[in-house]
């Protein structure tokens, strides 16, 4: 079925203008190619529920770049309760953390000037310069074709590689003109952090020998209800002062509280939970 032309101009003002503008399309008249494609990241940062403070200490988070009530999909950026609820909560827990410092940390001199050298360094001169551009998109079309929605071992396996490439070749990132409102010089900093979260991203999915939320491996169609008591830590420490060194280690994943659990279905966690853990349901007959 086809909605009418005026029913769509109506409804989808800002999509009808985009395709019209962009690719010179009429939604209203013409088919129109759809893809899925990355559009959030899905948490990530291990937060307490009740003050969004992180494993580390200072750091507070709420959204989604944080584990948040809907697990793993999108929602923890846009969705009222992440961001009221777990918002709130994220920012009364940072207040009370700096209320209670008796010593408030002081930033020195020495690390100051570390990361002005960091910042400033895509303007010195390389003896062979890369382009930001050239390296955002050889990164994004790696990840994009490699790493993607549907995922198997030996296509992550070349994304790492080249991620190793790319490594390399962020050191000798540059760019030209001066620092007010330069993109390019923007991009050479992003460049470091996207490089972290693209490995992050690609060491953790060559682990997870399953398909879960947003997570599908071609070579690993079905969930396992094992992994689902597993989650993958990924750590960036030591190494190369630009992109530090990524690990990514198993953890055990916290036992849901027995007056929580009992609050589910049984037939609904018979989908996602092992013999063992069903077994302490109330509801369960062995």
């Amino acid at each position: 079925s086809r909605m009418p032309t005026e029913e769509i101009k109506r409804r989808l003002p800002s999509m009808y203008h985009q395709f019209m503008e962009l690719a010179e399309v009429d939604i209203t008249k013409d088919e129109m190619e759809v893809g899925p494609t990355c559009h959030y990241v899905m948490g990530g940062i291990e937060v307490d529920p009740d003050t969004g403070g992180a494993i580390t200490p200072g750091l507070f988070a709420a959204g989604e770049c944080s584990g948040g009530m809907h697990g793993s999909n999108r929602l923890g950026g846009n969705s009222l309760s992440d961001l009221l609820v777990f918002g709130r909560r994220a920012g009364l827990g940072a207040a009370d953390y700096v209320r209670a410092l008796a010593d408030r940390p002081k930033v020195t001199d020495a690390a100051i000037e570390d990361a002005t050298r960091m910042a400033l360094s895509p303007f010195d001169k390389h003896e062979n310069p890369e382009n930001p551009y050239t390296l955002h998109a050889e990164l994004q079309q790696s990840m994009n074709d490699l790493v993607g929605i549907i995922r198997k071992e030996a296509e992550i396996e070349e994304a790492l590689a080249k991620l190793a490439e790319l490594r390399e070749r962020v050191h000798n990132v540059s760019v030209e003109g001066g620092r007010i409102f330069n993109p390019g010089w923007h991009l050479a900093i992003d460049l470091r952090n996207m490089l972290l979260v693209s490995e992050c991203v690609a060491k953790a999915a060559l682990q997870r020998t399953e398909s879960r939320g947003g997570h599908t491996r071609d070579d690993y169609p079905d969930m396992d209800a094992n992994w689902r008591n597993t989650l993958l830590v990924c750590r960036a420490e030591g190494g190369d002062p630009i992109v530090p060194d990524v690990s990514v280690v198993p953890e055990a994943q916290a036992p849901m509280r027995a007056d929580l659990l009992a609050t589910f279905e049984l037939s609904e966690l018979e989908k996602y939970y092992t013999q063992q853990e069903l077994a302490e349901h109330p509801d369960w007959k062995g």
